[in-house]
């Protein structure tokens, strides 16, 4: 890692003088990007996604414990490596092997009410040809980069109730990390989530419960995963988790500099993005919405609710439920006219036996154009590895099988497929995807900060000069905390 970054031309957050198209889960108040690895086999949700309610999380250290700043002082170092090899649709390859991660620093409250943290990234190439660009692992040229992607502030007025001002990664459906590559998103804000217990607390542990553990700054959608946090405990009494704030610049996964929000989105002009949303969460149900506007380019609202249904100990279903909106505000700057678009979509879960989960889903989306998510990856119940499946017209169904290998711990596997239908737009083809995942993720021994993942996915189109997409990627992140 030292070698690494020595070696490396840094950028403290500087304007970039150049633009790359960028289109490919909470307001978690974490150090750095990184937290514990996922359980990837028995969550239904993809690497890159934020569900609603894992957002507005704060950590359960902070709201209990009362220790001096400077022994509460944390550091993470994560070091990760790379290789993703993809033959497109237009029959040119992307191909890289990069080395890296990132080092950060956290520390405790001064005078019980102030934190700082920061971050700072990197990116190297191993392998990286020059005819070969489009990874996203690395710089467009297939250069390396660093950069001190965090440095913010946290400002604890209550418990239950902070405010964050500076760069860092946040995690909400369209506003997140989307840690799919080597390093993360992350946004220059000012940001408030708070969380207020209704009734008197009552925790209730369930570990055959399916749902996701929480996306952290490890891997999402489109890349490996360097982990999502432990869920917080299913609670008897309510819990409204509640978040707002204005995001004015973000740094992209594979970039060195922050530019406007309005710029990443596509558009010429500088523009940050509002955002508020509210969650209720009661036994292991939850209900919210949030709402995302960038004046004059694009408001996205989504709505998401998840029941959980008690059918006996260890045979939980778990129904969800989504809705997306986005349409064009104010003087239409993003694509010169109006647009409006939309996205329904159901999930059921079903958690077979504490080791297995069957996950179906279906999503319809119609409208002008394709849905947009240029500050994260797609929160859609059948977006996955490669596709999103959110073009006009186009309706997408998945089955998935998750399951935890009993013969060596930590060792799980999960396979899909999301079949869909023709779009709506002329020159667009239906697809249908085949993804499968192995994963090794130790939880105790020597190896318990270690996450090995590889990851396979066959789109096959019916259409076009080229039939089949396939991706191909291998994961190696390895945590250090002290």
């Amino acid at each position: 890692m030292l070698v690494v970054l020595n070696g490396a031309n840094i950028a403290l957050g500087q304007e970039r003088v150049w633009q790359e198209a960028a289109t490919d889960g909470s307001f978690d108040i974490s150090l750095g990007a990184v937290q514990a690895v996922p359980d990837s086999a028995l969550s239904s949700v993809e690497e890159g996604q934020t569900p609603l309610d894992g957002s507005y999380n704060l950590p359960s250290w902070r709201l209990e414990k009362r220790r001096a700043a400077f022994k509460d002082t944390k550091f993470e170092v994560n070091l990760r490596t790379f290789y993703f090899d993809r033959n497109q649709f237009n029959g040119s390859e992307a191909q890289a092997w990069a080395i890296g991660g990132w080092v950060g620093v956290k520390t405790g409250y001064f005078l019980d009410h102030v934190a700082f943290g920061t971050t700072l990234y990197t990116s190297q190439p191993i392998y990286a040809p020059s005819d070969r660009s489009g990874s996203l692992l690395l710089l467009p040229n297939q250069d390396g980069y660093t950069v001190l992607g965090e440095f913010y502030m946290d400002i604890r007025i209550f418990d239950g109730l902070n405010v964050n001002v500076g760069a860092k990664g946040y995690d909400t459906p369209f506003i997140n990390r989307n840690d799919t590559r080597m390093t993360p998103n992350t946004f220059e804000a000012i940001v408030l989530q708070g969380r207020t217990e209704l009734g008197p607390e009552s925790t209730k542990a369930d570990e055959s419960d399916a749902s996701p553990k929480g996306n952290v700054g490890g891997l999402s959608k489109d890349a490996p995963d360097a982990g999502q946090a432990k869920a917080e405990p299913e609670k008897d009494n309510g819990v409204l988790k509640y978040g707002a704030g204005y995001f004015y610049q973000i740094k992209e996964r594979n970039d060195s500099v922050f530019v406007s929000m309005a710029v990443d989105a596509g558009a010429n002009v500088d523009r940050g993005v509002y955002t508020a949303g509210l969650v209720y969460e009661k036994g292991g149900s939850s209900i919210g919405a949030i709402d995302y506007l960038c004046p004059d380019i694009i408001n996205i609202a989504y709505a998401e609710g998840k029941l959980a249904i008690p059918i006996g100990a260890d045979w939980k279903p778990k129904l969800n439920g989504q809705f997306v909106q986005q349409h064009s505000v104010g003087d239409n700057l993003l694509q010169g006219d109006s647009f409006s678009a939309q996205q329904f979509g159901l999930k059921l879960d079903l958690p077979v036996t504490k080791p297995l989960l069957f996950t179906v889903a279906a999503t319809y989306a119609w409208g002008d154009v394709t849905l947009r998510n240029p500050w994260s990856g797609y929160p859609g119940y059948t977006s996955v590895q490669v596709q999103d499946f959110f073009r006009p017209g186009e309706g997408a169904v998945l089955l998935r099988a998750g399951y935890d290998l009993p013969w060596v711990e930590g060792l799980s596997a999960y396979a899909l497929a999301v079949f869909g239908t023709t779009p709506d737009q002329a020159g667009q083809f239906r697809q249908n995807e085949y993804d499968f995942n192995l994963q090794f993720a130790p939880k105790k021994g020597c190896l318990k900060d270690l996450s090995l993942r590889l990851r396979y996915a066959l789109v096959h189109q019916y259409g076009g000069d080229v039939d089949n997409l396939t991706d191909f990627r291998v994961i190696c992140n390895y945590m250090i905390k002290f």
